[in-house]
């Protein structure tokens, strides 16, 4: 048997009484849609302060899974897995807890910290006490040691029954889904959009992917992959949109008519204003962008001032004051660097020299240039989606970059990884050549190759490579496939 308890995130536990029973209810409905993926017959009980999971399955694969899931729902700050077992005494306690984490402790510093609830005739510093005095005499080289010790015992006595910490498991933190309102979230593919999205939903708001498609097919099948991957792990307790919008007629009508320095805000209001209408039309009152202040040109104050005064719809920018660093540093732990290294640059417009200090009646000005029925062509035709399609649309789009586990003789593969990660774990393939060419110059350097022979990209997911073969398809080399041994 399994036994987690979770424990909530700290905002939670502040609210008001009848906000924090909708929050912790939601937080325990979630839960069960997450595990019961896993074991039928979890269960789940809401107990106010925390929440327990059991399951009768012991089996290493389960447990690993359990803690997955638990650690990528919204409004766990962390939780502990612990081993029950009945006791009769205080030194029936001790025994327990030197059979379960004695090892821990050997050749260590450590402490004992007991939470209890119910009737006993012990208090919980007599077991602190009995269960350490224990450890410390019978254990080789444990030592107790009350402040900053290297080690934490901690066990919880509840009735007759005693818990026993074995591990300690942090969540992501935040508020359940869907304790916020709705937001659109402009997706890219890239580092910030991506970690902006994830930042929304940790808050407890559903979040729904707009795209506006600046790069064709490939740049399309890319963030569509992007925002179901966040969505598959952050929050597919609920279902959501994915909207995805050409604006490549939008592009072409600002390259046409507008001033040069001025394309690139302009552009940003174009957006705002198609994404504004799009969520009016979902119910949503708020867009979400990956901004991060001073980053680019157009994410200056006074730009980015002049870009809200477009609409009246709510813009929410979570990653405002974060350096570039730290959103790559965060989209690696969420599992999205990969996906955002492969997406190449789609800027749209490219200014020359693209002003840093926009002023609104210029923009105004220069939009009056502007055919708004462009725009609100691309606004009528915009595809909505179920998320949950995409999956089974991306392996149909990319059916033509077939994948292989076995190797023909003549096989060239090319490993695509960063240098460092080919650095770290080199591929070495008896009897096949291997080609080092990062994704990164893949584009550029791919046909230089000799085009007679066929081409094996290898990474080590193989969303990478799938993605990168899809590119080099469009631009007409077919003789490309992916390697996944």
């Amino acid at each position: 048997m399994l036994k987690f308890i979770v424990k909530l995130h700290p905002e939670i536990a502040i609210k008001s009484r009848s906000v924090r029973k909708r929050f912790t209810k939601l937080l325990e409905n979630n839960i069960k849609i997450v595990l019961r993926k896993l074991d039928e017959k979890v269960q789940v009980q809401n107990n106010w302060d925390n929440i327990s999971v059991v399951t009768k399955s012991d089996d290493a694969q389960m447990r690993l899974d359990f803690i997955d899931g638990l650690q990528r729902i919204p409004g766990i700050v962390q939780f502990i897995e612990v081993t029950e077992t009945n006791y009769e005494n205080l030194h029936d306690i001790y025994e327990k807890a030197l059979d379960m984490v004695g090892h821990t402790v050997v050749g260590k510093t450590f402490c004992v910290r007991c939470k209890r609830q119910g009737k006993h005739d012990f208090t919980s510093t007599d077991v602190e006490r009995y269960v350490g005095g224990g450890l410390n005499q019978h254990v080789d080289g444990a030592s107790v040691r009350l402040k900053n010790p290297e080690v934490t015992i901690r066990l919880e006595i509840k009735d007759d029954k005693a818990y026993v910490v074995t591990h300690t498991h942090h969540g992501m933190a935040g508020f359940p889904l869907p304790t916020q309102e709705d937001v659109l979230s402009l997706m890219s593919g890239g580092f910030d959009s991506g970690v902006a999205s994830y930042q929304m939903i940790r808050k407890g708001a559903r979040t729904h992917f707009l795209f506006f498609n600046l790069g064709g097919a490939a740049h399309e099948i890319g963030v569509k992959q992007a925002s179901y991957y966040i969505w598959k792990r952050f929050s597919s307790t609920h279902k959501v949109k994915f909207i995805s919008v050409d604006f490549d007629p939008v592009v072409a009508e600002i390259l046409e008519n507008v001033e040069n320095s001025q394309m690139g805000v302009i552009l940003k209001r174009m957006m705002m204003r198609a994404g504004s209408q799009i969520a009016e039309k979902m119910g949503i009152q708020a867009l979400v962008t990956g901004e991060s202040l001073g980053q680019v040109s157009s994410q200056t104050l006074a730009n980015l001032n002049v870009i809200d005064r477009v609409t009246e719809t709510l813009i929410l920018r979570p990653l405002i004051q974060h350096d570039k660093q730290e959103i790559i540093n965060i989209a690696r732990k969420i599992g999205t660097a990969e996906m955002a290294e492969t997406m190449p640059e789609y800027c749209g417009v490219i200014s020359k020299k693209p002003t840093v200090k926009a002023k609104i009646a210029v923009v105004e000005a220069e939009e009056q240039k502007f055919d708004f029925d462009v725009l609100n062509t691309v606004i009528e035709n915009a595809r909505i989606m179920d998320i949950r399609d995409i999956d089974v649309e991306a392996k149909h789009e990319l059916k033509e970059a077939e994948s292989v586990a076995d190797l023909p003789a003549d096989a060239v593969v090319v490993d695509i990884r960063s240098p460092e990660e080919e650095d770290a774990t080199p591929l070495e393939i008896d009897g096949i050549e291997v080609v080092h060419l990062p994704f990164f110059r893949l584009a550029s350097k791919f046909a230089d190759l000799p085009q007679d022979k066929d081409y094996y990209l290898y990474c080590t997911k193989g969303v990478m490579s799938q993605l990168q073969a899809l590119i080099l398809h469009e631009n007409g080399f077919a003789n490309v496939k992916v390697y996944r041994p």
